[in-house]
């Protein structure tokens, strides 16, 4: 993944600890795309959660929004469905 998402104007509003955890991923996801991507991030999510780091709706619609951008529409399908389905998935631990 190019490192240009890192000067996307509204990553400066993120906490230096989840914009250090998303470079985390970021790195081990270097080359990936679509599915891939979004599993990474989703992952990240979930263990930040587990860690206490609680990502609101907002900053993760920001991280899948800058994830999708310069992506074909068909790598952008792949990681709104992989995003849906572990949504789905965490949701369901909740209960």
């Amino acid at each position: 993944m190019a490192q240009e998402w890192m000067n996307h104007p509204a990553m400066k509003h993120i906490d230096p600890v989840k914009l250090e955890l998303i470079k985390t991923a970021a790195a081990r996801t270097s080359g990936k795309s679509g599915n891939s991507l979004a599993a990474a991030m989703m992952a990240l999510i979930s263990s930040a959660n587990r860690e206490g780091i609680r990502f609101s709706p907002e900053e993760t619609s920001l991280i899948l929004k800058i994830l999708k951008e310069g992506r074909s529409p068909e790598e952008k399908k792949q990681i709104d469905s992989m995003v849906t389905l572990v949504m789905a998935q965490m949701n369901r631990r909740k209960k």
